[in-house]
């Protein structure tokens, strides 16, 4: 069975980090693109990061740029978001995606989705 699963979320104070994982299982996803998406209560789902297959592209959402981090390790099927200077309006359930070709359009399309991990920022 082909899976993502996301590990790292918690809470976390204003100004903390976190670093999440996404870990692929089944087959490997080291010639697919990664992205993170994430979702708030109440709000619809919103693109946070994307990397290409060898980790040398990387695309941000003007909302993260300069406190997110995207990278990944093919050896361990594993990407990672690392998320500095933490804000309350960051507070969401986080998901990873993967697809075939590195895409940064606004309606890009994602094969396998992962179940979510919740980072909550307090105040």
């Amino acid at each position: 069975q082909v899976q993502l699963l996301e590990s790292g979320g918690g809470l976390v104070q204003a100004g903390g980090s976190l670093r999440l994982s996404c870990v692929g299982s089944g087959r490997t996803f080291s010639g697919d693109a990664i992205a993170w998406f994430r979702q708030a209560p109440g709000k619809e789902r919103e693109f946070v990061a994307t990397i290409n297959w060898s980790g040398g592209r990387t695309y941000y959402a003007d909302s993260v740029k300069g406190r997110f981090t995207i990278s990944r390790d093919n050896a361990k099927n594993t990407v990672y978001l690392q998320m500095n200077s933490l804000k309350p309006e960051d507070t969401a359930a986080y998901y990873c995606a993967a697809r075939a070709g590195y895409c940064t359009d606004d309606n890009c399309r994602y094969d396998y989705w992962g179940q979510g991990t919740q980072a909550t920022v307090s105040s």
